[in-house]
This record gives C-alpha cells, structure tokens and sequence, in this order.
C-alpha cells in the first residue's frame, strides 16, 4: 500500500475520504487518457503520480467537485472537460 495513504495528513487536504477518492479516480481517468503528470516520480506509476500532486497542490476538486490543475483557470489549458450529459 501507498505509505502516504495510511496519514490523516492527505485526507485532511482534500477534505476528507470520499473526497480523496474522488480526485485520485478522476485524475486517473486523465493520465490514462494522455494529460501530462506535473510531477516526477520514478518508474511510470501513474497512482504515485497522482498522490505526489496532491501532496505538492498540484490538482485539486472545486466546490462542483471538478478536478482542477493548480494555477490553472477553468476553460484554459488542459484537457477539455468532458459534459457526460450531453453524451
């Protein structure tokens, strides 16, 4: 198991469990469609990946719970957001 997982210290960050959840599901979903990883990690595991960005705030949810880049504003750069309503 992922050693940062077992902390309180990272659920706290993003608000809690299900929260945590949430946003290590949703950029999973994005590294495996081909975003960039905005951090360094050695080997390709793309779950450390995504535990190394939450850690150094570089992704988080929204109050909608979208996943969000860090610095990034909604509508610019990125990904394009995906309206499963439509579909």
């Amino acid at each position: 198991m992922i050693e940062e997982l077992k902390e309180e210290q990272i659920v706290n960050k993003v608000g809690g469990r299900f929260k945590l959840s949430t946003l290590i599901q949703k950029r999973l979903v994005a590294l495996n469609k081909g975003a960039r990883a905005l951090v360094e990690v050695p080997g390709n595991d793309k779950m450390q990946i995504v535990i190394q960005e939450i850690i150094q705030d570089k992704i988080y949810l929204d109050t909608e719970c979208n996943l969000r880049v860090a610095g990034e504003t909604p509508g610019q750069g990125g990904p394009p957001e995906l309206d499963f309503d439509a579909l």
